[in-house]
C-alpha cells in the first residue's frame, strides 16, 4: 500500500462532492480506527529505528526514509491505550499534518474506503480515548473511529500560540475589536488554538463544529435580516469535517447570493500545493496551514485593514 497518494491530482478528485477516503487499521485489539488517506504518504513496514535522546515518551525512535529522518510515533500510546510493540511485522502510515512529516506505529492496516461525509458523525461525549476521537462512522456494522490526529501531534510537540501584544499596531486593535470571525471545525484542538491566538485582537469568534451547522448559522444571520459578508471579517473552515466538509461548504455559500461576498479562508493541514488547487477549485479566498498563528494573525490583520478602510483590498 506504499505511495497511498503519489499526485495533487488523485487528491482532488472527491472534493466538492462531499466524500472522503478513510485508511483503516487496527491498534491493538480487532477494533478498527481510521484517518484521512490525504494526509497519507505511504504505509510500510517498520524499518530499523533510530533511538532519539530526550524523545517524547510516545516517539519510539526515529525512522530513515529516502534520506529524511521522521519521528515514529506510539499511535496506541499517544491516544491513552497500552503501547504498542515495535515488531518487524508491525506497519508505519507515514503522514504529511501542517508542513511536517511523521510516521505512527499501527498494527494491522486493514484497507482504504469511499465513504459520504454525510455518513461521518462525532464522537459520542464519553472519557477515555474518545478525547482522541474527531468522528466515527460505521462501515459493515463494525464501528470506525477516526482519530484526531491534530490533538496527538499538538501533545507531543505543542504549538506556540499566544501573540506578543507589543507586536501588534495599536490602529490595528482598535479598529479589530468587536469585529466578528466564523470558525468551522470540528477539532477542539484547532478552535482553542485560533481563540488563544485572536484574544490580543479582541475578535468575537463564533464556532460551528462541522460545515452543515456553520451554514445554518450563516442561513440564520442571513435569515434575520443580517448582512452576513459585512457581519463577518471571515470565514475560516476546516476542510475536513463530519456531515459537510470544508469544500462543500464554501460552494454552498457561493452558491447564496446573502452569502457568496464572504470573505473564506481553507484552515487546513494538508500540504500547500494541494491547498492552492483546492482554493482554485471550490472558490476560496485564501488557504491558512495548520497551525501558524504569525501567518493566522497576519492575515486576519489585513482583512481588518481592508474592513476598516485602512487599506485597500488586493
Amino acid at each position: 500500500m506504499a505511495g497511498v497518494l503519489d499526485s495533487v491530482d488523485s487528491r482532488t478528485r472527491l472534493v466538492g462532492q462531499n466524500r472522503l477516503e478513510l485508511l483503516m487499521f487496527k491498534l491493538h485489539s480487532s477494533q478498527l480506527f481510521a484517518i484521512n488517506v490525504f494526509k497519507v504518504q505511504e504505509v510500510l513496514r517498520l524499518p530499523k529505528l533510530t533511538s532519539l535522546p530526550g524523545h517524547h515518551p510516545h516517539v519510539v525512535g526515529v525512522a530513515h526514509l529516502r534520506g529524511q529522518a521522521v519521528p515514529v510515533i506510539n499511535l496506541a500510546q499517544a491516544v491513552g491505550m497500552p503501547a504498542l510493540e515495535a515488531k518487524p511485522e508491525s506497519n508505519l502510515i507515514v503522514t504529511e499534518y501542517n508542513s511536517t512529516i511523521q510516521a505512527f506505529l499501527v498494527g494491522g492496516v486493514d484497507r482504504i474506503v469511499n465513504l459520504n461525509w454525510e455518513d461521518i458523525m462525532p464522537p459520542p461525549r464519553t472519557t477515555g480515548r474518545q478525547h482522541y476521537l474527531t468522528a466515527i462512522t460505521r462501515l459493515d456494522e463494525k464501528i470506525i473511529e477516526i482519530i484526531d490526529v491534530e490533538k496527538v501531534l499538538a501533545e507531543i510537540n505543542p504549538y506556540t500560540i499566544v501573540l506578543d501584544p507589543e507586536q501588534l499596531e495599536e490602529e490595528i486593535v482598535s479598529a479589530a475589536r468587536g469585529m466578528e470571525i466564523l470558525m468551522v471545525d470540528d477539532s477542539p484542538t484547532a478552535i482553542s488554538q485560533v481563540k488563544q491566538t485572536l484574544a490580543p485582537l479582541g475578535i468575537t469568534v463564533h464556532t460551528a463544529t462541522n460545515g452543515k451547522k456553520g451554514l445554518e448559522l450563516m442561513k440564520q444571520w442571513a435569515d434575520a435580516g443580517e448582512n452576513v459578508p459585512e457581519k463577518l471579517l471571515m470565514l475560516i473552515t476546516d476542510a475536513e469535517m463530519p456531515e459537510m466538509d470544508g469544500y462543500s461548504l464554501t460552494s454552498a455559500v457561493r452558491e447564496d447570493p446573502r452569502l457568496r461576498d464572504t470573505f473564506v479562508v481553507l484552515h487546513t493541514s494538508m500540504s500547500g500545493n494541494f491547498n492552492k488547487a483546492m482554493v482554485q477549485k471550490v472558490g476560496c479566498d485564501d488557504f491558512l496551514s495548520k497551525f501558524q498563528p504569525k501567518l493566522l494573525a497576519t492575515l486576519v490583520e489585513n482583512r481588518v485593514r481592508v474592513k476598516a478602510g485602512l487599506a485597500e483590498a488586493s
